[in-house]
């Protein structure tokens, strides 16, 4: 054996200090134990590629001040005001705590009077996306995680560009991440014509260790302040004609329109751009329904992590029903135990995902969590043949949520996100509705047969959700 030399010697102290220090910094942060635990087992494991994977993706910047609280408020104020004193809005007593939980850890006013589509059909989406894009006449705000260039985004692409040029306020924002392949020009092209185009959280090499791990995964379409469009679909041939892509959106029209309203243009100044607070852009909207909405956003810099309480609250709310379409699941450790306890008390809880997501390592995660939810009385289903990318729940035929989050570490703690809470039976009931219909195509997972699966696999599916807080 060859003896160590000087420089392997120093090289080798180096490395041990650095991991022990980022292991030092990563306790010292009273982060979430598991989450910890995980980056511990990454930088030990993996020597090198675990500090690098750490300096891009573990570093916690809830207190970087992304966004102008000064603004923030004034934004809310503004485009809530006059809906803030309402004082015939009527509250449930059953709807009040979940309320209030998302007026105060998110601004998440409530909105009443929307008339709202429940879109499962990527051809219904984009039919009516367009022809709204087309009729607008004072603006268009629209922001997507991701905007591809192809057949779907040129189309949507020629209309902005068109309306432009028309005289229409075009503001178009979009994930610089999620979006690095599509071209230069792509975005040149569309400020030539007058549209208004910037992009969230732009990452340089600078700031590219501080800002990678924090995505933009919203999906936001405001149209004259009346009509609005959030969901699960992006703008890609994927959302749009992909008979193996099954989806949920929202089309939205009257007051729950503001709610988007408020945070695209939050969205739009922490991206470096104009300050807009104008009455214009919240018009007085007709009340088609009595029912009641409210918009609520996550994100890394918000001290709560909303989303994830506001899941917990429905869970443990739940009296006779939950059903939950997610693509990914790989549940904090008090949802998972929100569940068990949820389902173990008798309430029907339905978990809906793909047989096979587009995710080959998520896969394996997600069936660890499996066993445990099974034996408590929790039905599981997967849906064959199609990618299912929904993103909603329904409760008790009174609460639904549709929106852009996952039931995941990185939907509740990394990403930002925005999900419509409807507070209304018939929506609810819609919403079952088509839980059920979708169960036509799945396969329910039994205890007894996934009993069956192979120690290799379930050893697999342990190691690997191990790593499940960092996916």
């Amino acid at each position: 054996m060859e003896p160590v030399s000087t420089f392997q010697l120093i090289a080798y102290i180096i490395y041990v200090v650095l991991v022990a220090g980022t292991i030092l910094i990563v306790i010292s942060e009273n982060r979430n134990p598991i989450r910890t635990l995980s980056w511990v087992v990454v930088l030990i494991l993996l020597p090198v590629i675990g500090l690098i994977l750490f300096s891009f993706f573990g570093q916690d910047t809830r207190k970087m001040k992304h966004i102008s609280l000064k603004y923030y408020k004034r934004v809310k104020k503004k485009g809530f005001e006059s809906l803030i004193l309402d004082k015939n809005i009527r509250i449930l007593p059953e709807y009040s705590t979940l309320i209030s939980l998302l007026e105060r850890s998110s601004d998440a006013f409530v909105l009443q009077g929307s008339k709202i589509e429940v879109i499962t059909s990527g051809k219904r989406k984009f039919e009516a996306l367009m022809e709204d894009l087309e009729n607008a006449k004072h603006h268009i705000h629209i922001e997507y995680f991701i905007f591809n260039n192809d057949g779907t985004g040129k189309k949507i692409k020629e209309i902005l560009m068109r309306k432009a040029v028309e005289g229409v306020e075009v503001r178009f924002l979009y994930d610089n991440v999620a979006n690095w392949m599509v071209p230069t020009k792509f975005y040149n092209e569309m400020k030539q014509t007058g549209v208004q185009v910037s992009s969230f959280m732009k990452v340089s090499f600078r700031k590219f260790r501080s800002k990678i791990n924090y995505r933009n995964h919203r999906k936001i379409v405001v149209i004259d302040g009346n009509i609005g469009y959030t969901g699960g679909m992006n703008i890609a041939d994927d959302y749009a004609i992909n008979p193996n892509w099954r989806d949920t959106h929202l089309r939205i029209t009257g007051n729950g329109v503001h709610g988007l309203q408020s945070n695209f243009l939050i969205d739009w100044y922490s991206s470096g751009e104009q300050f807009i607070e104008d009455k214009q852009y919240f018009p007085h909207c007709q009340k088609y329904t009595s029912n009641l909405m409210q918009v609520a956003t996550g994100s890394p810099v918000n001290p709560w992590r909303n989303l994830l309480q506001a899941t917990s609250h429905i869970v443990m709310g739940a009296k006779k029903y939950l059903y939950i379409q997610t693509p990914y699941f790989l549940p904090t450790d008090s949802l998972f135990q929100a569940l068990q306890t949820a389902a173990l008390g008798g309430v029907d809880i339905r978990l809906m995902v793909s047989q096979k997501s587009d995710s080959a390592y998520v896969d394996p995660a997600a069936h660890s969590y499996y066993g445990d939810l099974l034996r408590s009385g929790m039905r599981i289903y997967e849906y064959q043949d199609k990618f299912i990318h929904s993103k909603t729940m329904v409760a008790d035929n009174s609460i639904s949520v549709i929106g852009s989050a996952n039931m995941d570490f990185r939907s509740f703690e990394s990403n930002f996100e925005i999900n419509c809470y409807i507070y209304d039976p018939e929506i609810a009931v819609i919403n079952k509705n088509i839980f059920l219909e979708d169960l036509k195509n799945c396969k329910e997972i039994l205890l007894s047969e996934w009993l069956k699966r192979s120690k290799w696999k379930k050893f697999i599916e342990s190691v690997m959700r191990l790593f499940s807080p960092l996916m």
